[in-house]
């Protein structure tokens, strides 16, 4: 049976553009873990301790965008990954990463409009949170509700701004590092005096293993790429694109970045009061450094937050339409949007914002914890995917020069990324602090399975009742 927007012929529109899914992977994985984190990142594993971190991350992120960039390219459909999963995996494992990453999402969408509140509190210190929290939430709504072109538009400018800020910094930091730009109080260039020594890792290698799951954690969001990949125009050539520009330009930002950082801030005082970034431009005598950094960061929290609604809203209606979800979420808005699918995320987003006020030890650690293990299931189940797709492919009689875009290196891609992600578990496992998540989030994970299983043998036993 086809809704009425269906019989009408309104449907998804393919009007997201090459740029528009560069910038929205791009901005998918810079954010607050660059902005904030890498400072404490420098601090707990030392210089070099984070450099590598970086690059062991940006190299899993590498793997897991190729083969999803054959996945999207292949199927370029909204429902991504879930709907890769469902097909070459099983249903039952395409019903559990719908929802895990749906719910992750949404809760992270949550924080952001609190987190948005409180930066505002910096410019206007009498004005309570929750009202710069409620004008986020409309302004946000109103760009996924308009038009996909319209949260192309805006992720696009939210993104741009903070590319601009990183290469700012790298330039900025460049010449202080080398004595074009002088210190205050007639300070040395610090050269390159604070990569050396003892900044090899200082704090240990066990150090270094923490700080790289935390890292990881911070690249997650790049697959949000295929989950646009239902609404890009010509998928074959962007998605590609996107893979091929996104991996290297975050390398570039992130590790570029982080060197200036170390370079130029003692390992030890890095991170300890307020954003590395901000420090920077502090020491260098930047007007209103502190200022533009709050800007900046703000900017990312709602880039997160548009990028965050979009995917989850997209993966929800994705799954209504297969029976994996209400089929009353399934509609289209004449502008070819999902809104009930949109007001639902939003709705949950806004009750698991509560959560951490009204139940902060129990549910929001529970919503929490699956948050935090989301992005590497996720990450799995695309590299298991794409295993089973080109093994499928191939068994079938299909030629690899058939593929408009095929991950390298089969099958040593996507076992090597099945592998990396699954060890982050082990370091979960040891991690004393962050165990609650692994138990938490496995846990939610078996219920996903159970309920899909349950809602089948549901399905069977009707037509035998209504015998």
């Amino acid at each position: 049976m086809t809704t009425t927007t269906e019989r009408k012929g309104i449907h998804l529109t393919r009007s997201l553009k090459s740029r528009h899914i560069f910038m929205l992977s791009l901005g998918g994985v810079i954010g607050t873990g660059l902005f904030m984190g890498s400072g404490v990142t420098i601090n707990q594993g030392g210089p070099w301790g984070a450099i590598l971190s970086y690059l062991v991350a940006g190299f899993l992120m590498y793997l897991v965008m190729v083969c999803l960039g054959e996945l999207s390219v292949q199927m370029p459909v909204s429902g991504s990954f879930q709907a890769h999963a469902t097909k070459y995996i099983g249903p039952a494992t395409g019903f559990m990463i719908g929802w895990v990453y749906w719910m992750s999402w949404a809760t992270t969408v949550g924080l952001e409009f609190t987190a948005a509140g409180m930066l505002m509190q910096r410019w206007f210190p009498g004005v309570p949170i929750w009202y710069w929290s409620a004008l986020f939430v409309a302004l946000l709504f109103g760009i996924n509700a308009l038009a996909t072109r319209a949260f192309g538009e805006a992720e696009y400018w939210f993104a741009g701004v903070k590319v601009l800020a990183i290469l700012s910094f790298i330039v900025v930091g460049a010449l202080v590092i080398f004595g074009v730009i002088d210190l205050p109080n007639s300070a040395p260039a610090p050269m390159l005096d604070n990569l050396k020594g003892d900044s090899l890792f200082p704090n240990g290698l066990p150090a270094v293993f923490a700080v790289m799951m935390t890292v990881v954690y911070a690249f997650q969001g790049c697959e949000i790429m295929g989950v646009a990949a239902g609404e890009t125009d010509q998928p074959e050539k962007s998605i590609p694109r996107a893979v091929r520009n996104v991996v290297f330009r975050v390398l570039i930002f992130y590790v570029l970045a982080v060197m200036v950082l170390a370079a130029i801030i003692p390992w030890q005082q890095a991170g300890l009061v307020e954003s590395p970034f901000v420090q920077v431009f502090d020491m260098v005598g930047i007007p209103y450094a502190a200022d533009l950094m709050n800007f900046v960061i703000l900017t990312a929290i709602l880039s997160v937050g548009n990028s965050g609604l979009y995917a989850s809203t997209r993966i929800l209606w994705a799954m209504s339409k297969s029976g994996m979800a209400p089929k009353a979420l399934s509609p289209l808005s004449r502008q070819g949007v999902p809104l009930r699918a949109l007001a639902i995320t939003l709705c949950f987003a806004l009750i698991s914002l509560m959560t951490s006020f009204i139940a902060a030890d129990t549910l929001f650690m529970v919503l929490m914890a699956v948050s935090g293990m989301a992005g590497t299931v996720t990450w799995i189940v695309i590299a298991l995917a794409q295993y089973r797709f080109r093994r499928q492919f191939l068994r079938e009689g299909g030629q690899l020069h058939q593929l408009k875009y095929r991950a390298p290196w089969f099958p040593l891609v996507p076992l090597l990324c099945i592998v990396l992600c699954s060890s982050l578990f082990v370091f979960l496992a040891l991690d004393e602090t962050q165990r609650p998540s692994l138990y938490w989030g496995s846990g939610f994970i078996v219920l996903c399975y159970g309920a899909y299983y349950l809602m089948q043998r549901k399905r069977q036993l009707q037509p035998a009742a209504a015998v």
